[in-house]
């Protein structure tokens, strides 16, 4: 019986840079056995590409929308995305 993969491309907005967001969404991302990236953009936002069942891809999704402590979420976009990933890795800022 295969697991079923769900994969979500997130686009968050607010206070989400020079606070930790990206390490700490690698450390949730491990700890729920999520897979795939999180990068800083040049607009202040954070990217990610969350993988995994959808009951983690759910759990990283509703953290994305709190972030770490010294976060100030506004917004998470939430599309479809694609691709098949290892292991969660925090990427060079775009």
């Amino acid at each position: 019986m295969g697991m079923e993969t769900e994969v979500r491309h997130l686009i968050i907005r607010g206070r989400v840079q020079g606070i930790g967001f990206r390490y700490a969404m690698a450390a949730q991302a491990q700890a729920l056995g999520v897979t795939g990236w999180v990068r800083n953009r040049a607009d202040d936002s954070v990217e990610a590409m969350v993988a995994g069942t959808p009951e983690q891809v759910a759990a990283i999704m509703h953290w994305a929308r709190r972030g770490p402590p010294a976060a100030a979420v506004e917004h998470v976009a939430v599309e479809l995305g694609s691709g098949s990933y290892s292991s969660f890795e925090q990427r060079a800022s775009l």
